[in-house]
């Protein structure tokens, strides 16, 4: 057994259990790159401030959860915890909002680290597939992102989840609910951190998950009847294209995402089926979001699902996915003449774009057969010294177990015929 062991709070993926993550990371972006989103990749890590004046220096991330570190040349760095900020970060500083032709639609897919508490469903390393478009203040934007989203999660067969949406006001109404909901969690019974927090950004306090704290917050001001007549005509509209394209949602107005940059709409992706980490994905709005990290004033929408919580969702539920094998034609060659001729063979069907693989090792004919059994394929060339001498290869189909002599120089493209 080896000496190290994964950090603690994260996992190694593995086969056969990785291809149902890379199926699902599929099916999230399978509608982003149908709907003119281009593929983005950032570092994994970036500028420490990028993600405090971003992200918030009041929510758990930036006060609690980010990997920061300090580079020998002095610089302060940190892990990313999140896709958004590095994402608007990089589409700024290649100017992408400049080429005229807004909003610039992106997604991205990778690993996000946090200091947390590790338990089911929640990692310090974990997987998402986000999206973000930038550059546009458009009700049907926002629609289109929710709409996306409930379709990836469909296509894999997911049933169980609910769409929660509320939304946060601009900064036109904010401030005044703002000032409303703290002179409310001033007459609470709050620890020392929380009434803190209340001062930097009350609306986080509603997204506290204690159940003394969710106690005290009944009858707290409801952001809803503080929404300017613009906020809320726009929320009615997200609503209304939403609903017209058929997808169910439920309105939640505590919903406020553990993000300080999100402005009017705001929404969330939960399984019931999870437990307490109920949550498999969500986002919303941040038009401020470019200003706050030194760009121009640039409305924008955006979301990220878990990739991680998605498969346990998927288990929840029972859904199992329908995974091709990685492997169509194992060969199974029996002395070393064969072997030179079939390891030709396996590349010239790799070449003609069939998945194949070989028996290596120099395993007997049962073992070798075991092999192949295990790797899924639906067929097995075997040879041996009269098999060449016959200029013939063996071909087995493993479905119906039946077994026929093929030419060898004919071999490549029966078995693509058969697999057509």
């Amino acid at each position: 057994m080896s000496t190290f062991q994964a950090p603690k709070g994260t996992y190694d993926l593995l086969p056969p259990v990785s291809a149902t993550y890379l199926a699902v990371r599929e099916a999230i972006a399978a509608p982003l790159r149908n709907s003119g989103y281009g593929y983005i990749e950032t570092p994994g890590f970036e500028n420490v401030e990028l993600f405090a004046r971003g992200v918030g220096e009041s929510t758990d991330i930036v006060t609690k959860e980010m990997y920061t570190l300090t580079t020998k040349g002095g610089d302060e760095l940190a892990l990313r915890p999140e896709g958004t900020a590095s994402v608007l970060r990089a589409a700024l500083e290649a100017n992408l909002h400049k080429a005229g032709n807004l909003p610039v639609k992106l997604w991205y897919s990778g690993s996000y680290y946090r200091y947390e508490r590790p338990q089911k469903g929640r990692y310090r390393h974990f997987s998402q597939v986000g999206a973000e478009a930038i550059g546009a203040e458009d009700p049907a934007l926002d629609a289109e992102m929710i709409i996306l989203a409930n379709q990836a999660y469909r296509s894999l067969g997911l049933r169980d989840f609910r769409i929660l949406l509320n939304s946060l006001g601009d900064k036109e109404c904010r401030p005044v609910y703002r000032e409303a909901l703290q002179s409310f969690l001033r007459g609470l019974d709050l620890d020392a951190e929380t009434v803190r927090r209340a001062e930097i950004n009350p609306l986080r306090v509603l997204d506290d998950k204690r159940a003394d704290v969710q106690k005290q917050l009944v009858g707290a001001p409801a952001l809803r009847d503080y929404l300017c007549d613009a906020c809320k005509a726009y929320h009615e509209e997200v609503r209304a294209l939403v609903t017209a394209a058929g997808v169910a949602f439920e309105d939640d107005e505590k919903l406020v995402r553990g993000l300080d940059y999100y402005t009017r709409t705001t929404f969330e992706f939960v399984h019931d089926g999870l437990g307490s980490q109920s949550a498999v994905g969500g986002g919303g709005r941040y038009d401020g979001l470019s200003e706050m990290i030194g760009g121009p004033a640039l409305p924008s929408v955006g979301w990220a699902l878990g990739v991680d919580r998605t498969v346990l969702a998927l288990e929840a539920e029972g859904v199992t996915l329908d995974i091709p094998s990685t492997t169509a034609v194992y060969a199974v060659p029996l002395g070393e003449e064969a072997r030179r001729v079939l390891f030709g063979t396996v590349t010239a069907l790799r070449g003609a774009g069939v998945a194949a693989d070989f028996s290596f090792g120099g395993k007997g004919l049962k073992g070798a057969m075991k092999n192949a059994n295990r790797s899924g394929a639906r067929y097995v060339v075997v040879a041996g010294e009269r098999d060449l001498a016959e200029g013939q290869v063996q071909l087995k189909d493993m479905e119906s177990g039946e077994q026929e002599p093929v030419a060898l120089d004919a071999v490549v493209a029966e078995i693509r015929r058969r697999l057509a």
